[in-house]
């Protein structure tokens, strides 16, 4: 028995492995395609199908900063691109007294050099069309390390949404440009990083809203929250969750006829399961082998 138990052991591992790492080589495109209009819910479910318990699901603080559900242009999904700021545990002023106007230069050459040195966003290099910027910044102070204006550079440059620990300000602005934000609100910061938080790394694992978010991981947005799909299962996951999508919108859609309101975009389907997942090059059934 004992002779055994080694072999089947490292079956196990090796099967293991294998099922966990299957489909880490699909590519973005086909994963942002895949999670379109994807729901919290579903993705949840899907998570649950797959043995995924409460696994990825982030802390309900993790809120919509704004919903419009006549558009529900609050909603996305995507691919995570993780960065992390910190506390910072150097002097919070430049060491002259700024109550002085002749100091008021000294003040702007220390400004400069906190943006430019200790908490820049190189993580900006990492942004494409569908990323989800991911932002660790629990107890980096009452810092503002996302604003109207550089959430905007995020979006031209393809984000689809910010998920922060809390750390966004201009918070006005920010509904007002319809920038969708999924965080703590009452985690937001109101100054600016510099004397108060550092830049620690980018696309590399963070921790928010109790959830492990590796870089590629998809995340999902919506009014019930954010869940994180491990990019392991991320394929398996998203055809189940489009399949539950598909099936509530049929069944809500008989509803919506028998009731006679009026059907909207929630219960339109635009491809049946079959041909959507042959389209993506994908398993017409993910729960067969």
């Amino acid at each position: 028995m004992k002779k055994l138990f080694l072999p089947l052991l490292l079956i196990g591992v090796i099967s293991v492995h294998t099922n966990l790492f299957a489909q880490d080589d699909i590519s973005d495109e086909v994963l942002i395609e895949l999670y379109k209009g994807a729901r919290v819910t579903d993705v949840v479910d899907g998570l649950v199908t797959v043995g995924y318990m409460d696994v990825g699901v982030m802390d309900p603080k993790i809120a919509p900063l704004w919903k419009d559900v006549e558009t529900m242009a609050h909603r996305f999904s995507g691919i995570a691109v993780t960065v992390r700021y910190g506390p910072t545990n150097r002097p919070m002023h430049p060491g002259a007294d700024l109550t002085k106007p002749e100091n008021y230069e000294e003040y702007r050459r220390w400004r400069g050099m906190w943006y430019s040195q200790l908490s820049s966003e190189p993580f900006q290099q990492y942004i494409k069309p569908g990323t989800v910027v991911v932002m660790d910044n629990k107890d980096d102070n009452d810092t503002g390390s996302t604003g109207s204006k550089n959430i905007m550079d995020w979006q031209e440059k393809g984000a689809v949404g910010l998920v922060a620990a809390g750390g966004v300000r201009d918070i006005d602005e920010v509904i007002r440009q319809r920038n969708p934000v999924y965080m703590n609100y009452f985690e937001r910061g109101r100054g600016e990083r510099i004397g108060r938080n550092e830049f620690i790394d980018a696309q590399r694992p963070v921790v928010v809203g109790g959830c492990l978010v590796y870089p590629g991981d998809v995340i999902v947005a919506d009014g019930d929250g954010v869940v994180v799909v491990p990019r392991r299962v991320a394929v398996r996951v998203g055809q189940i969750a489009y399949m539950e999508l598909v099936d509530d919108m049929k069944g809500r859609k008989e509803l919506y006829e028998k009731t006679g309101r009026e059907l909207d975009k929630t219960v339109i389907i635009l491809e049946e399961p079959a041909a959507f997942f042959k389209r993506l090059g994908l398993p017409i059934d993910p729960n067969k082998k």
